[in-house]
């Protein structure tokens, strides 16, 4: 039977108004992960100088980052059931904002890859324990409102850019990343109290009448089940190799291919986080009118042709625009395939999915660094379209299971 939420707890607040701090709280660490992230990514050149490592050896320490969020996800899940969403993400948002000040005390690729595995740790369980904690929520509201958390991700990640933009020529990367920390714990003891304080929804049967035939119960995973989620899941791994990509080369293709300024360059993840934010911000609306289908399909073609663009330009302006269009079509993928993970099997779906699609972020570093140091960083870059291109077909040929 399907199900509707019935909110508990034990005070007298009102159901609509505890959901909507919750969904407050939920937002708040999604963008405060966007902007620990991007405050972080800004500044590889920089740590690249420090380090004085090849493109293939920054590849290999980048590779820390995604190889502790894969490690720890499936983990993560178990925390989740036992401990509950809401204490696992405050407690990685901690780990978080401590861990994104260590990159710049490194002065070699190896001592970069541990500190960064550490972070990546910390990135990977509060990637699994928000998305948990959002999918209940989105169950609890009935609207498919994930891509609006993704966007706040990609809202975080375009002010983390930004100003790490701003602040490249004044601050060294070790006072602002230090900043990051502190301005990163204050955020989790503000959010964290209130996620803290409010129990997750709990699932009760649904009335006849008011049932709902969009959201489908969360049940075992079984081989059909474990199969569509696998199928998620690598729509997930397309999607996020590029969204690892542009996040940490895409500066340095801007700098080092087409002789762009240090904060100029920082400007170019910021265009793309920024695609993302207002695909993402529409998503809700998009995927009630066109379906999770035709918003996969359109959104991996429109991603590959943006990042042909980017990858290919030979001017800074028209790589700009492309990195533009790749945002706006890979805004919604990953939040669809997460959304429809959690709503197929609950906590494992999640963590499932976003194994599988950080496992595109652990490929997608050092195949982009091997593959520049082989042909050339725009050349590689254009593996992202090609993956981009994968998702949508993969969107196409599942059409009919992907609706039931």
């Amino acid at each position: 039977m399907p199900l509707i939420y019935k909110y508990r707890t034990d005070d007298s607040t009102t159901p609509d108004s505890t959901l909507t701090r919750l969904r407050i709280a939920i937002t708040v660490f999604f963008a405060l992960d966007g902007f620990v992230f991007a405050g972080w990514v800004v500044r590889i050149p920089a740590i690249k100088e420090q380090t004085d490592a090849s493109a293939s050896a920054l590849g290999l320490a980048l590779l820390g980052v995604s190889g502790g969020a894969v490690v720890t996800m499936i983990l993560t899940g178990r925390l989740c059931r036992r401990y509950g969403n809401h204490r696992v993400t405050v407690a990685c948002a901690v780990l978080l904002c401590l861990s994104v000040a260590l990159p710049p005390l490194t002065h070699s690729a190896l001592a970069l890859g541990a500190v960064l595995l550490i972070f990546g740790m910390a990135f990977g369980g509060i990637n699994v324990a928000f998305n948990s904690a959002a999918v209940d929520l989105v169950t609890a509201l009935r609207r498919p409102i994930m891509p609006s958390f993704h966007a706040a991700f990609s809202l975080g990640g375009m002010i983390g850019a930004g100003l790490g933009g701003l602040v490249a020529g004044v601050l060294s990367p070790t006072r602002h990343l230090l900043g990051l920390t502190v301005i990163g714990l204050l955020v989790t003891a503000v959010a964290g109290r209130t996620l803290l304080r409010i129990p997750p929804p709990t699932p009760a049967p649904a009335p006849a009448e008011s049932a709902s035939p969009q959201e489908p119960k969360p049940r075992r995973l079984d081989r059909h089940t474990r199969a569509l989620v696998i199928v998620f899941g690598l729509i997930a791994l397309c999607t996020a190799y590029g969204e690892g990509a542009l996040a940490d080369w895409s500066s340095l293709h801007l700098e080092q291919d087409l002789h762009a300024s240090p904060g100029v360059a920082a400007v170019g993840y910021s265009c793309f986080a920024l695609a993302m934010t207002i695909g993402r911000l529409t998503g809700t609306r998009l995927l009630e009118r066109l379906g999770q289908t035709r918003t996969l399909i359109s959104g991996g073609t429109i991603a590959a042709v943006g990042m042909l663009l980017g990858a290919l330009s030979p001017t800074l302006w028209a790589a700009l625009l492309g990195f533009v269009v790749t945002g706006l079509g890979l805004a919604n993928l990953f939040p669809v395939a997460v959304a429809r993970a959690g709503a197929l099997a609950g906590p494992d779906g999640v963590a499932i999915v976003s194994t599988l699609g950080y496992g595109g972020m652990l490929l997608g570093p050092p195949a982009i660094g091997f593959m520049a140091d082989w042909f050339s960083l725009p050349v590689a870059l254009t593996s992202v379209a090609a993956l981009a291109a994968t998702a949508a077909v993969i969107g196409f040929a599942t059409r009919s299971a992907a609706e039931r």
